[in-house]
């Protein structure tokens, strides 16, 4: 459904302005390629803050800790 949105639009974008349309064309892989590190770079600083908090976490899972459910 997201790909036949993109594709909408971007067919609205040719008929209203087909140079920028083609420009969005041509850009969009290169675009990609720049974005792709940058992903890269965020999976790895998400990776490292799961493993702090498993650290951080870990004596209270060791002791079975809970929360305490209050009833309403």
């Amino acid at each position: 459904m997201k790909v036949l949105i993109i594709f909408v639009g971007w067919c609205i974008l040719f008929v209203l302005c087909w140079p920028v349309a083609l420009l969005a064309l041509i850009l969009f892989p290169l675009v990609w390629l720049v974005s792709l590190p940058l992903r890269l770079i965020g999976i790895t600083i998400e990776a490292i803050f799961a493993l702090l908090r498993a650290l951080l976490f870990l004596p209270a899972r060791l002791l079975r800790w809970r929360r305490r459910v209050i009833a309403a």
